[in-house]
């Protein structure tokens, strides 16, 4: 193994002392020519010299291995959610690695950074600011790179993504009011206290994350209170965004309180998951994954799958997305994330005030306007309306 723990030492390339003398013969030979000599450090063949001994210190490792490795290496600062969005990331360069023929990244440049990020765009269909956070995990990654002889030193500052205004910069996508009263309707009635129900509604009535969510314990729920407490708990499985900054108690409706009871009394399997906790959300085999904590979400904001005509005049019985591991390739189903976007807004629009938002969803107010409150400028206008009588 090299000294950072990469490649074979039949793999590894050798420092050979007297070839960078023949090298630096050949250099400086060039004075003559109009180059000054590689002494001075600053001449074009320096540069070159400097970047050829940068290259042949580094140790080959395939696209591959430098995943694994690097997602191993941050599995203990980054949560899981973030580990699997990079792995996914990450992993589509390993793909476009292989198209190219690249099985050592010692020999990525700039050029090949660039036409990757073309090739993904366009392989993608990505919009501007899915583009800019698919290079952004990239440059990470390359930065990484350079810290353990993987690629050559500054290769990082090459990869380019697009500059976003902060309007660019913010996603629209959310479950609108008037939708989810119809989904949480039909859930109600066709479904009531099932784990789909229990899952949507409660990412809707208290705007968490889904790993919020994902990290409940039945201790957590406060029945005769009317309340849930959220706690970041990693060393034994859930870890939550923002980790203890994210802790919060979250207040709830009789009615929410009302389907939580019902869903423990009647509808929930009496499991435990692998660390002897009693989740919340559960399933036959312990404690609900977030994959299908997710799955449900799209599940259920289907069209189809709460009484409405397919807005995408497509046939039901032929349409891949009614198959239950393909929900999300639905055109208008819509992630836990867009439900906590519309939860928001439908709290602004409610006129709860935005402090109280903050604090319930756990998040900033500069990102709560930035990315969260989608009101017209109009409807923030009538809401303050109110408030001249106290002029």
């Amino acid at each position: 193994m090299g000294a950072a723990g990469f490649g074979s030492g039949a793999e590894q390339i050798t420092f050979n002392p007297a070839c960078l003398v023949r090298q630096r013969s050949v250099l400086n030979s060039q004075r003559d020519k109009g180059i000054r000599s590689l002494l001075t450090g600053q001449s074009i063949a320096g540069e070159w010299f400097a970047t050829r001994l940068a290259t042949m210190s580094l140790e080959p490792i395939d696209p591959e291995t430098a995943l694994e490795l690097y997602l191993a290496d941050r599995e203990n600062e980054l949560t899981e959610a973030t580990l699997y969005s990079h792995r996914s990331r990450i992993g589509h360069f390993v793909r476009w690695c292989h198209k190219q023929d690249i099985d050592n990244l010692n020999e990525l440049t700039g050029r090949q950074l660039h036409r990757y990020r073309l090739w993904r765009r366009d392989e993608g269909d990505l919009s501007l600011a899915s583009e800019k956070t698919q290079m952004d995990t990239i440059r990470v990654f390359i930065r990484w790179l350079e810290q353990v002889d993987g690629v050559e030193p500054d290769l990082s500052t090459k990869v380019r993504s697009p500059s976003l205004t902060p309007e660019q910069n913010t996603r629209h996508v959310m479950l609108e009011s008037d939708e989810a009263t119809k989904v949480l309707a039909y859930l109600e009635k066709y479904e009531y206290a099932s784990l789909k129900h229990v899952t949507v509604a409660l990412l809707w009535h208290t705007m968490m994350r889904v790993g919020a969510a994902h990290a409940l314990d039945l201790d957590d729920y406060h029945p005769d209170e009317q309340y849930l407490e959220v706690r970041h708990r990693p060393d034994r499985g859930t870890p939550i965004k923002n980790k203890e900054d994210g802790e919060r108690f979250v207040a709830l409706s009789d009615q929410i309180c009302d389907l939580l009871n019902d869903w423990i009394a009647d509808k929930r399997p009496d499991v435990t998951d692998e660390h002897g906790r009693d989740p919340l959300l559960a399933s036959q085999q312990g404690r609900a994954h977030r994959t299908t904590l997710r799955l449900y979400c799209y599940m259920a904001t289907q069209p189809c799958a709460y009484g409405k005509e397919c807005p995408h005049d497509r046939d039901p019985e032929d349409c891949v997305a009614t198959e239950r591991d393909t929900a999300s390739k639905c055109p208008s189903t819509v992630s836990p994330h867009a439900i906590r976007r519309g939860g928001i807004t439908h709290s602004l629009n409610s006129e709860m005030p935005e402090n109280a938002v903050s604090d319930r969803a756990n998040v900033s107010k500069a990102v709560l306007e930035q990315h969260y409150d989608r009101r017209t400028e109009r409807e923030k206008m009538e809401q303050r309306r109110e408030y001249l009588d106290n002029l």
